[in-house]
């Protein structure tokens, strides 16, 4: 996206919302459990709940029906210093249920444990069937007022500030997958505009796997763990989903994104987000036109290599929650543009030959450049995962004026499917009342009754038309939600495809041919690996054969892996032209909230150490000490050791000593630490070397001084590509960040494809 300067009533805007955010934190290392440390021994003075930490927010206090309260949101969390039941009885002891002597049976008088237990076993409810595995934030979003033009909605006027609630999520995985699989990535947010809620529910990927949502249970049954077995959890890499992709020929090109650096993002921080859709918008005077929505986000675009991600997987497969919820604990907020793509509203409802109602196609943005129309900045935390994260319920159906639909008929039937979902997920008809869900406009829907009814509703006449409540409520044409008089075509009723949506290929040739070699190179490789876990030969071969249709060069590297010959293609192979924005590779990004793991010695060596890690926090980046032991090396604190750090935590390396073997380098006790004879022989401790050439092997900047040049030369890396040494911890880190601004040192990955 072009960059856009907003206006400066929208910078003091954000700055505002965040402000208090921001000042209360601290050039701390992020991670911290509680909002105050916690004491040795077990507190018995009774004293009132801990406040919520800096960073935490919640739901704004409002009614069922969107009025403000006015309520501190304090008052929402537990009350007193006590311990109650849920009736605010208080106990005496929580330890014991009641007995008929201290070896008796329980007795069933025992109310508390009724109360306890049964709660309890009722806390889960169902998940979600797709997304999951999810992660959730609070945030401001604020219109530029560049829409003005072609939608009326109200939130994206000049300096607008709109409250807005951000849910990440995976698709395939269950509650407890892993962060870190190769999978779509669910970008859905909400707006809370004063026109009503607006949700605008995407994903990481711009098409989708299928055209029309009545195939969503096929792909989704195709792409969830084999159902004998319950197995591959949270990957792709089996037989039933490259059976249905390899039959269903227009899922191809969701699943070379898939297969791309996009199915593996290094953060949500650093992910793309896109409506898939196409909407129609509005404007004051009737007029309308067809757009797509992207977010765009502030630190680029940036994926994991595929061994990181599978080291994450077991190291820490809450990677790229912890990642979204430290850098804003860390002030480090994440900030995405949204942005539209524009397009006539022409009867065809194409755009350079391109079906716009067609989700598994793309426009590209050198046809239709994006306009950046607003900003979003996320600046909270959950306070509660369940009641926040887990609760919010997301609609396409909640439209704000100036927002309409069009006739995809995958959004058509995702029109119809989230209601439904939320009835079983969320107890019933009344999910919009749960404070997370709750509009921040006034809401008299004459909807009454039901499970989990928290209005208290007046009046005796919930039914139009009325005389009883005074004709309440009423009907009106200002700034109302219209739903547009769009033509509808005379047609038989038909089960079918318009012939528009029958290429299946060229888009697919489209975006191989947009990869730089090394994109090219992560594609062919994930291709293999995921057809090599494949049991079946023959779904094996009806994927190269698709892939043969897309290009010749992928499919030949990927039957060479998969010691398969590569058949001839079956269609014309398209004449296409790169789209450069779909590629990673080549922009300059700000590196805020990048970790940077700092080896230090505590023998000696530590020079610098201290202003270097002033330097990152000053940067905006989280410094992370790595030494032998826990506790205090030079005055500072160590945040991990060569025991429990592991590369693929670090965005980048610095090493400011050449350590020698700790005691606990013992392949007993680590097997980072390699065999018994290694480590009695190494020079530098083995696991440190482990980790540089891990950072090494994953194309991450690295750089040392003083005695850290010298571990350098150890591990066999000095003076390669993206290696850099200098006088001065300082130096150092100054060449590090240039180093950084790329996301990788691209031309340390080998290529073989042009």
């Amino acid at each position: 996206m072009e960059s856009h300067n907003p206006a400066k009533v929208v910078k003091d805007v954000v700055q505002a919302a965040t402000a208090k955010v921001a000042d209360a934190l601290s050039s701390d290392v992020p991670g911290k459990p509680g909002s105050a440390p916690a004491p040795l021994n077990e507190p018995t003075t009774p004293a009132e709940p801990l406040p919520p930490k800096k960073e935490q927010g919640t739901p704004d206090t409002r009614t069922p029906t969107g009025a403000e309260t006015g309520v501190p949101a304090p008052a929402k969390a537990q009350q007193g210093a006590y311990l109650t039941t849920s009736q605010g009885a208080r106990l005496r002891d929580t330890d014991h249920s009641l007995k008929a002597g201290p070896r008796g049976p329980i007795l069933m008088q025992d109310h508390h444990f009724r109360e306890k237990i049964t709660h309890f076993d009722h806390e889960r409810i169902p998940e979600r069937v797709v997304h999951a595995r999810g992660a959730g934030a609070h945030g401001v979003f604020v219109g530029y007022g560049t829409a003005a033009d072609v939608t009326k909605a109200g939130f994206l006027a000049k300096g607008k500030e709109t409250q807005v609630f951000v849910r990440f999520s995976t698709v395939l995985g269950s509650r407890g997958s892993a962060d870190t699989v190769r999978d779509t990535r669910g970008f859905a947010t909400k707006f809370y505009t004063d026109e009503g809620t607006f949700d605008l529910v995407g994903n990481n990927i711009p098409v989708f796997f299928i055209q029309d949502a009545i195939k969503f249970p096929d792909i989704i049954h195709a792409g969830k763990p084999h159902p004998d077995r319950e197995i591959p959890q949270a990957q792709s890499a089996h037989d039933t989903f490259w059976d249905f992709v390899s039959l269903h020929t227009e899922a191809q090109h969701h699943t070379i994104w898939n297969m791309s650096d996009r199915g593996i993002p290094r953060s949500y921080r650093t992910m793309e987000g896109f409506g898939v859709h196409t909407f129609r918008l509005v404007n004051e005077a009737g007029e309308t036109v067809l757009a797509k929505f992207h977010w765009k986000p502030k630190l680029g675009t940036h994926s994991l290599d595929w061994e990181e991600a599978q080291l994450l997987a077991g190291v820490d497969p809450d990677f790229h929650r912890r990642d979204l919820y430290d850098a804003i604990e860390a002030g480090a907020f994440p900030e995405w543009e949204l942005g539209i793509q524009v397009f006539p509203d022409a009867p065809e409802e194409t755009f350079a030959g391109i079906d716009l109602l067609d989700p598994t196609k793309i426009v590209p943005e050198e046809l239709a450049p994006v306009q950046a129309i607003g900003k979003l900045t996320l600046n909270r935390t959950p306070t509660n995962f369940f009641a926040e994260t887990e609760q919010v319920a997301f609609h396409l159906g909640h439209l704000p004026p100036g927002i309409d639909v069009t006739n995809d008929p995958l959004l058509q039937g995702r029109l119809f499917s989230y209601v439904d979902t939320q009835l079983t997920r969320l107890g019933g008809p009344n999910f919009s009342q749960i404070p997370i869900n709750r509009p921040h406009a006034p809401v008299n829907d004459m909807l009454r009754d039901g499970f989990h009814q928290h209005a208290m509703h007046a009046g005796v006449a919930p039914y139009k038309p009325n005389s009883l409540d005074g004709g309440n409520p009423f009907t009106t044409e200002e700034n109302a939600f219209a739903d547009l008089p769009v033509v509808v075509a005379e047609a038989p009723k038909i089960r079918a495809n318009p012939v528009t949506f029958d290429d299946h290929y060229s888009q697919v040739r489209l975006f191989w041919a947009s990869m730089s070699p090394v994109e090219k190179e992560h594609i062919i490789r994930a291709y293999t690996f995921e057809l090599g876990k494949c049991y079946e030969q023959a779904i094996k071969e009806r994927q190269l054969q698709c892939l043969a249709n897309i290009d010749p060069v992928l499919c030949e590297q990927v039957a060479v892996g998969l010691g398969l010959p590569a058949p001839e293609p079956t269609v014309p192979l398209a004449e296409v032209a790169p789209s450069p924005a779909l590629s990673q590779v080549g922009g300059r990004w700000p590196g805020d909230g990048r970790m940077i793991g700092i080896v230090v010695d505590p023998r000696g060596g530590l020079d610098d150490v201290s202003e270097v890690r002033r330097a990152v926090f000053a940067a905006g980046m989280v410094p992370l000490l790595i030494a032998p032991h826990g506790g205090m090396v030079g005055g500072d604190p160590v945040q991990r050791t060569f025991a429990t750090a592991r590369s693929v935590e670090f965005d980048a390396l610095l090493l400011a000593g050449a350590p020698a073997p700790a005691p606990d380098a013992l392949p007993a006790r680590d097997a980072k630490a390699g065999a018994e004879g290694g480590v009695a022989l190494a020079a530098v401790d083995p696991r440190v070397e482990l980790l540089i050439d891990e950072c090494w092997r994953h194309a991450k900047a690295i750089g040392a001084w003083g005695e850290g040049v010298a571990a350098l030369q150890q591990a066999g890396v000095a003076g390669t590509p993206g290696v850099v040494t200098a006088e001065s911890g300082g130096a150092a880190f100054t060449a590090l960040q240039d180093l950084l601004s790329t996301h990788r040192v691209w031309e340390r990955f080998p290529a073989s494809v042009a």
